[in-house]
């Protein structure tokens, strides 16, 4: 009877022991921070992608980023990630600014913000050319 005790009192710890672990797991893995290609990495685009007043959205260093022609031959790259909660933004042409689909941040843009709950402007992302493209990073 006693062996029988301890056996099931056995498993029973083991069990829960594993659903704590698989618990926790995810949980820990969405708060720690993403690991990054070391903040080296550059990202390549033809020009002829972006056109003026257009915007190109691509992923930078596993984050969500977007190119823009301000003006002929003048682009600037910002993070595509609003700095309140991190929904990803949109770009709106017709009033050549961003906005942010989730609480209605507003950026200029150069990604200052206009209007809205978000506390700092977006991220820049230095734009070089290189004969026909584009690199960023």
């Amino acid at each position: 009877m006693e062996t029988r005790r301890k056996f099931l009192t056995g498993i029973l710890g083991a069990l829960g022991a594993a659903i704590a672990g698989l618990t926790v797991y995810p949980v820990f893995k969405y708060l720690s921070p993403q690991a990054t290609a070391g903040g080296k990495g550059r990202v390549t685009i033809p020009k002829n992608q972006v056109g003026v007043d257009q915007a190109h959205f691509f992923q930078f260093q596993g984050h969500p980023a977007v190119v823009l022609q301000k003006s002929p031959g003048v682009y600037i790259a910002l993070s595509a990630v609003c700095t309140h909660l991190g929904c990803i933004v949109q770009w709106v042409p017709k009033k050549d600014e961003f906005l942010c689909p989730c609480h209605g941040g507003r950026y200029t843009i150069d990604g200052k913000v206009i209007a809205g709950p978000p506390p700092k402007p977006l991220p820049s992302i230095p734009v070089a050319m290189s004969g026909d493209n584009l690199l960023i990073g």
